[in-house]
């Protein structure tokens, strides 16, 4: 038997969580001296306390902790548990170090207002294009929805143009449209000269007759800081924003965001004198 001090050493616990557990009714001692109160553990004990710990690191609520260990899981159960947990919580990391990048990028936006040039803006006309494609739907338009659902996207068709037997001719190209509500139908793209698949989507991209274009170069998370230019290019010279822009990919790292270039194609119109 161990005393509360000696077990919390061997446990890599403290003394005051141990008390804690026992008034939860987490973890009891074996032995309570009656007329001392002193509490005493036994080396058996060492299985739940891992297990409380365990579940507890990885963000369960001590309930929750005590209805996992009491349902005497077996090994294997706990570590199938334990994994999704895992999962989870790297899910909601790298969600949050996104976050955390978008930040960065906004306040590197707001040190900029006022110094953002606009001479790098091309009008021209994007012509049409036969392209193999997939879409799907994103919740919103934000970066942090369209990502996950755009990435995976390329990947497989990609995958599928390979086995089709077509051949991509040109860049990528990522285009939006609304859903219902909030929600976007994002489309994954790329030129291809003939043929067609049946597990893919073969058409003809429409032309963009007059098209406010910019080199946007870095990563995607930057991307408000392009089209934010283009904004400014649009009000100032008169013109209206018609839809969401096309990305088109002319280079790509995935080693390194930092390297990417892509256009950004806007549709736009001259609103005719005194419409508004």
């Amino acid at each position: 038997m161990f005393t509360i001090g000696d077990f919390a050493a061997f446990g890599q616990v403290s003394a005051r969580m141990l008390r804690h557990y026992d008034a939860l009714g987490l973890l009891r001692p074996a032995v309570v001296d009656e007329v001392t109160g002193y509490r005493f553990y036994s080396a058996d004990q060492f299985s739940r306390l891992n297990r409380i710990v365990a579940l507890k690191d990885l963000g369960f609520t001590l309930q929750q902790v005590g209805e996992i260990v009491d349902a005497k899981l077996s090994a294997d159960e706990l570590r199938g548990m334990l994994r999704l947990r895992q999962a989870q919580l790297e899910d909601e990391l790298a969600r949050s170090t996104a976050r955390l990048t978008s930040v960065e990028a906004r306040l590197r936006l707001i040190e900029r207002e006022g110094h953002m040039p606009t001479d790098d803006v091309v009008l021209k006309r994007i012509a049409p294009t036969r392209v193999a494609e997939l879409s799907a739907i994103s919740p919103s338009y934000d970066g942090e929805d369209i990502g996950p659902v755009l990435q995976p996207l390329f990947g497989q068709l990609f995958e599928r143009l390979g086995t089709a037997g077509l051949n991509p001719c040109g860049s990528p190209v990522a285009y939006y449209e609304q859903a219902d509500g909030e929600t976007i139908r994002v489309h994954a793209a790329v030129p291809v000269d003939t043929g067609a698949a049946a597990d893919v989507d073969v058409l003809e991209l429409p032309e963009i007759t007059q098209a406010a274009t910019i080199v946007h170069k870095g990563d995607m998370m930057e991307a408000d800081r392009s089209m934010q230019t283009l904004a400014r290019w649009i009000e100032d010279n008169g013109y209206r924003s018609q839809g969401y822009a096309r990305e088109v990919t002319l280079q790509f790292d995935p080693d390194n965001p930092a390297n990417w270039v892509h256009e950004f194609q806007i549709p736009v119109t001259k609103p005719v004198t005194g419409q508004r």
